[in-house]
């Protein structure tokens, strides 16, 4: 060695020692006020950052009965108390990290001057931090600035003055805790491999086991882990790692924890270790293919709440839900036998939720696919049965909406609305070119809406068999009368309050968009605006829209109008057992609970001689029940809502694809069949609800519906509409005025006494405030001739004008027997412009 590296070493030696010193007087110096206030401050605030910081725990959810079924975390940690730590373990540590440990008062100085002294010598390299200095990092590094890479370097540095500010806090730790305790939190706070924290974690992931069952040997691999988990994993590195344990077992016995003979015996032990680490996973994948999306809702829920990811995954709660097993694997059973998993392109998906005037609790959520990571298997992470997944709509399901705007206004369930076979509205304007097979041209250069039915109707029928036959112009109509405004604000009041509040596109609305149904809430592209009166497509059902939502919407008709939101919540424990409050929305009287009974009971034949009939009668279904199918544009969608008193559910199936197709109701089993199909309400989703709820109710009284109120069977006496025909134009304009009507009158050819009403409409039952139309006799009627209006070709094969069959004829599936019905909605409205 040359002269001059020796005199630097001496010198390095003597700065060293001068340090050493320093650092051993350090704590009664600061004592005594020669530190600096301003270190005094931050090593007080670390300490008091070691005693008030939680260390991340797992959360865990169950189900209604306290069954876990979940896990969510960021450290796989399980905290235990002294006593449930084997003195095997404690041993173990003891002997191989810090042998002095209940002799020194947080740092040994012994130790420290000899490791400092062989570091600047060029001996061995050596560490020589006590176990509560050790403790003090890893609670840095691994509680208090967990995710902070740069304080976590710090924490790390090979530097003096990090080891003298981290023995400073040793010191004053050990001031605040007993050595059980230190070594107990150390024990809680280590890591090892693969991210398993805490010897609660690591005796489970690596021996199936418990803490307090450790063997010598068992002990000694994880006290031989911690210095370096990454060259001690025994899944990677098993020959580094039984030496390194035998290494520790030596060390117990140098330090009289362990005879020679039974050290022999420990040694000769193989690693034992599991085949693989026994680590839950950190997510919602973790609780598996069924239940993993009632997991994701619950997940989703917590953070509309106010919590975030971080505090869900380190905040060591117990979260009791309303998880029913048994309804899951019945409705998953079912919807999968509709449609397999792996079935290209189709979602299958149901919710059920209980009504209820206090709380309305989500007790299954379920798709066809399974929740998991490969889409291979049939897999997926999104929330397909709880956010707003189906981008192409409920069809007619929408029409509950206009039937409840029509009761609040007046209307009641037997009141008799118009059928038409064709409507063209003048209310509804838009763009288009042509309406075949319309009933009357265009007037002028006035460009309207046309809507048409999939069969002929009667030209009027109850409010309650329209409801379960579902012609589209009887509704488009009633939408006219009530007013869009409040039918699209229905929607929200009676559950779709996510679903209303997205876009068209199912996302949050995106102010920087020129498209109006991206720009745009769902509420405010439905509703009239200066530039529009509204779209009446709205009616049919063709915006996106959230399984869970929908199936909430039964479950407020059938709570007497109440909404409440749909919880999955029942109750949430801190990590010390104490209950959470939670800020959950209130329940509210969506409606006049009158109303909500009326509406129950007009939705109540859709299984008895409506859409669904043949799929009830399939199950041999007879409890009283309200239900409503809907179908879209082009069969890219269908969907069916039930209720009982005691449960709503609703079912939606439709294209997940990233190419929107119609789906065909094939055998065996469903698929995507391009520009065609002929999937509706009362085949796929129908049976899906009837083959769940069938099996979930079984056992459980029939209930029946609420009985309605005169008010809401053939409406108010404010609403019933002057008969004016036969008197003259001035006489009825007078009537109808007085009794709250507005009045427009047209000239219509007839042999009667001219300027004599010989019709009006609507008649019987109109709105306060709603415009009646009077027709007034020119006393003429000419002689017929031939229309200007084109008649398209009808070709074989060609399949009538856009707006969708229905699915009511029998032959269709759904076993109707009433008059043919469209089964919930044709989806967007045809457009007519000018006729030439």
């Amino acid at each position: 060695m040359r002269l001059g590296d020796s005199l630097l070493k001496l010198l390095g030696l003597c700065l060293l020692a001068g340090v050493l010193v320093a650092g051993m007087l350090f704590p009664l110096m600061g004592a005594l006020g020669v530190v600096s206030n301003r270190a005094s401050d931050t090593i007080d605030s670390v300490s008091a950052d070691l005693v008030a910081t939680d260390p991340p725990l797992i959360t865990t959810i169950t189900d209604s009965a306290g069954k876990p079924i979940a896990s969510l975390f960021d450290q796989y940690r399980i905290p235990v108390s002294a006593e449930q730590i084997s003195p095997t373990m404690k041993a173990a540590l003891v002997s191989v990290e810090d042998r002095r440990f209940y002799e020194h008062h947080g740092v040994d100085w012994k130790g420290t001057i000899r490791a400092a002294v062989s570091n600047q010598t060029g001996g061995d390299v050596q560490g020589a931090s006590t176990l509560t200095q050790q403790y003090v990092k890893n609670y840095l590094i691994n509680v208090v600035n967990r995710g902070n890479k740069t304080e976590q370097s710090k924490a790390q540095e090979q530097t003096i003055a990090r080891k003298l500010r981290e023995a400073r806090i040793a010191i004053q730790l050990e001031q605040k805790m007993s050595k059980e305790e230190i070594l107990t939190g150390y024990l809680n706070v280590v890591e090892f491999a693969y991210e398993v924290y805490g010897i609660g974690a690591a005796s489970s992931a690596y021996f199936g086991t418990t803490p307090d069952k450790l063997t010598v040997a068992q002990s000694a691999l994880l006290a031989g882990a911690v210095n370096n988990p990454v060259l001690y994993n025994p899944w990677r590195k098993p020959t580094e790692t039984l030496a390194r344990r035998n290494v520790v077992i030596d060390k117990m016995v140098e330090n009289q924890k362990l005879s020679s003979d039974a050290a022999e015996i420990a040694k000769k032990e193989p690693l034992g270790t599991l085949q693989s680490p026994l680590k839950p996973a950190a997510n919602c994948v973790g609780a598996g293919p069924e239940t993993g999306f009632f997991c994701q809702y619950v997940y989703d829920y917590l953070q509309k709440l106010g919590f975030t990811q971080d505090q869900i995954q380190t905040g060591g709660y117990t979260i009791k839900t309303s998880f029913d097993a048994r309804a899951t694997q019945i409705a998953k059973a079912a919807a999968e036998a509709e449609v397999p998993k792996t079935q290209p392109g189709i979602a299958n998906t149901m919710a059920i939720v209980q009504p209820g005037k206090e709380r309305h609790q989500v007790i299954a959520l379920v798709a066809n696919r399974d929740y998991g990571l490969d889409p291979a298997k049939g897999q997926t992470t999104y929330g397909l049965p709880s956010r707003v997944a189906n981008k192409f709509g409920a069809g007619s399901i929408h029409k509950i909406f206009t039937s409840a705007a029509y009761l609040e206004k007046g209307g009641g369930i037997m009141n008799q609305i118009d059928v038409p076979n064709f409507h063209n509205s003048t209310v509804f304007v838009g763009g288009g070119k042509s309406c075949a097979r319309t009933a009357r041209p265009n007037d002028g250069d006035t460009r309207v809406y046309c809507v048409q039915n999939a069969a002929d109707y009667p030209a009027k029928m109850t409010l309650q068999d329209a409801l379960a036959t579902s012609p589209n112009t009887g509704f488009v109509i009633l939408e006219e009368r009530v007013g869009m405004g409040p039918v699209v604000d229905m929607a929200s009041r009676l559950g779709l309050r996510e679903t209303m509040a997205s876009s068209m596109g199912g996302v949050d609305p995106d102010p920087s968009r020129k498209e109006a149904e991206y720009r745009l809430s769902q509420s405010d592209y439905f509703k009239p605006s200066e530039n529009s009166p509204g779209k009446a497509s709205f009616t049919l059902g063709p915006g996106p829209l959230s399984t869970v939502e929908l199936a909430n919407v039964g479950a407020t008709i059938m709570s007497g109008g109440v909404w409440c939101p749909p919880s999955p919540l029942i109750e949430i424990l801190d990590r010390d057992g104490k209950k959470i409050e939670v800020n959950e929305q209130p329940c509210e009287q969506a409606v006049a609970e009158p109303l909500a009974n009326a509406l129950a009971v007009g939705l109540s034949k859709d299984d008895t001689s409506g859409t669904a009939t043949r799929a009830a009668a399939a199950v041999g279904w007879k409890r009283p029940m309200m239900g409503k199918t809907g179908t879209t544009q082009d069969h890219k969608s269908a969907g069916f809502i039930g209720a009982t008193p005691q449960y709503s559910a609703a079912v939606l199936t439709f294209n997940d694809s990233n190419k929107p197709q119609g789906i065909c109701d094939a055998e065996p089993h469903p698929r995507l069949c391009g520009t065609g199909g002929n999937i509706y309400g009362g085949k796929v989703p129908a049976r899906t609800w009837f083959a769940t709820m069938t099996k979930v109710l079984e056992g459980q009284p029939a209930l029946g519906m609420p009985g309605v109120e005169q008010r809401y069977l053939e409406g108010g006496p404010e609403i019933k509409v002057p008969d004016v025909i036969g008197k003259s134009a001035e006489e009825a304009t007078g009537i109808l005025q007085n009794a709250g009507y507005q009045v427009t009158a047209k000239d219509r050819n007839d042999a009667r006494k001219k300027g004599t009403v010989v019709s009006q409409s609507p008649r019987g039952a109109a709105l306060t405030g709603e415009m009646i139309t009077i027709f007034v006799s020119t006393g003429y009627v000419p002689p017929p001739k031939t229309s200007d209006v084109p008649v398209p070709p009808t070709e074989p094969g060609v399949p009538p004008p856009p707006g969708g069959p229905g699915n009511g004829p029998p032959g269709n599936g759904d076993g109707v027997t009433r008059p043919p019905g469209n089964g919930g909605g044709n989806g967007p409205p045809i457009t007519i412009g000018p006729v030439p």
